[in-house]
């Protein structure tokens, strides 16, 4: 995955310009927010109850092997089989070994962000299985041959007209009028169930793993991953180290906040606890069950100035506040995590290197800051990427030149305040017409496509010295 800062902006100026879907993402800016405002003001100290998380997730990475082992030990102990991946071609393998050593030809997926992380479909479906996704936003992208656009609603890009003709191009069923929404979500379970009838290995992941039982928790909205979980007779949870929580209770404090972040809803349709295989007890569940948690650079970050991030609970909030992701979407990021989660994740997860656009694709507006659940610092993140990439020279030469420029004339005030005395008095009168400035020298890039706001003729600094000096005579 490499995202240059041209190859954004192609990605921007294509989103933008495709004003079907700006306007879809338009409603997600709107109503989003306004859902998880109203659920967090229904619950009440919604603030005391992040600040819980918050302190539960610092413990937590804090004493991240003691949990761990824990972990493995409690889950080992119900009958699981648990799996460490260094790397994402581990886990596809571990996948991979898993499935052939049953003789597994069909695989039912629930939605997974780490599978997307590790592109586990590609890898299994090179191998020659055949791989399902089951949640139905998942599946109408995996029908499209696209990638999920929020990591929440994965096909939230798409329109109703859209899924109607992809389900008539891909689905052999002959003419039907499939108008309605009920039809299209007819149509898919219909399809759906036989996947889960006949595949040998279902493949689900997990929002929250608990050292203390040994359990691993679901979240969502569709039964499909119950049924991936408890229909094929092998079943395996693909996580990551992060996802792991002391006890029960502090996971049920991770779904409070979750959900209304996520959906504004109080409890999704479907949460979930998974201890192990099937019992003898047992009328039915799976007879083999396997938990892999994916590292991937997970440690690394837990031991550096980013390790913030790794509290990030996939609520996908900042993404609905966000100016930025709400205007380009987010297939302009270019990797599986998009918005300001995403600008700080993926650079972190590849390279500063491949990525580094990202972290410059922000406002700095706070908003992601205020609603995370998790209260990750996220402006201070993206700005320490964005210091570090200056840093080490990723920046165009440019612009380090006009940031060295900048910085030089900030630490000499005096020259810095007549250099602007002489400049906002020329610009006031460039834009007196217009009452702004276009395709402004040294700002095209900005100016090219909006409106710079004439200054009214004077610093602030001038004018308060005058109105000063006005008073004094006066008095």
């Amino acid at each position: 995955m490499k995202i240059t800062s041209s190859e954004f902006m192609q990605h921007a100026d294509a989103a933008l310009a495709d004003t079907d879907k700006a306007q879809r993402r338009d409603l997600l800016g709107l109503f989003m927010p306004l859902a998880r405002d109203a659920a967090a003001a229904r619950y009440g100290d919604f603030e005391a109850l992040r600040a819980h998380l918050k302190q539960v997730r610092r413990h937590t990475m804090a004493h991240l092997e003691h949990y761990l082992t824990r972990f493995e030990e409690t889950a080992l102990r119900n009958g699981n089989q648990v799996h460490f991946a260094a790397t994402p071609e581990e886990l596809n393998s571990t996948v991979l070994s898993i499935c052939r050593a049953h003789g597994a030809r069909r695989v039912a997926k629930g939605k997974s962000m780490v599978t997307e992380e590790t592109a586990l479909n590609d890898h299994l479906l090179k191998a020659g299985l055949e791989v399902i996704e089951t949640d139905l936003g998942e599946y109408i992208i995996q029908q499209a041959g696209e990638t999920p656009s929020h990591i929440v609603g994965p096909a939230l890009h798409k329109s109703l007209a859209d899924i109607r003709q992809l389900f008539l191009d891909r689905h052999p069923l002959g003419e039907r009028p499939l108008k309605r929404v009920e039809d299209i979500v007819s149509e898919a379970r219909g399809i759906l169930r036989e996947q889960f009838l006949q595949a040998e290995v279902g493949v689900i992941g997990a929002n929250a793993l608990i050292a203390e039982d040994g359990t691993t928790m679901l979240v969502t909205n569709e039964g499909n991953g119950d049924l991936c979980a408890n229909l094929p007779p092998v079943v395996i949870v693909c996580t990551t180290l992060e996802r792991i929580l002391p006890r029960a209770e502090d996971a049920m404090a991770l779904q409070r906040l979750l959900v209304r972040s996520a959906t504004g809803q109080p409890h999704t349709c479907y949460t979930s606890f998974y201890s192990g295989p099937r019992r003898e007890e047992d009328v039915d569940g799976p007879l083999e069950t396997h938990i892999i948690l994916l590292d991937n650079k997970r440690t690394e970050l837990l031991a550096s100035d980013y390790s913030e991030i790794l509290d990030c609970i996939r609520c996908g909030a900042c993404l609905n506040h966000c100016p930025i992701y709400v205007a380009v979407g987010g297939h302009a990021y270019g990797w599986v995590y998009p918005g300001p989660m995403g600008s700080v994740l993926t650079p972190l997860l590849t390279s500063l290197e491949q990525s580094n656009a990202l972290p410059n694709a922000c406002t700095s507006c706070g908003r992601c800051a205020e609603i995370c659940p998790a209260n990750i610092p996220l402006p201070d993140l993206l700005r320490d990427l964005r210091q570090e990439e200056n840093q080490r020279q990723l920046n165009s030469p440019r612009l380090r030149r006009g940031l060295r420029l900048h910085a030089w004339l900030l630490c000499h005030p005096a020259l810095y305040q007549r250099l602007t005395g002489w400049t906002m008095p020329v610009l006031a009168w460039l834009g007196r017409r217009r009452g702004g400035l276009h395709k402004l020298p040294f700002a095209a890039g900005w100016t090219g496509t909006r409106d710079f706001p004439a200054p009214e003729g004077g610093t602030f600094m001038r004018q308060y010295r005058k109105r000063g000096r006005g008073r004094r005579r006066r008095g």
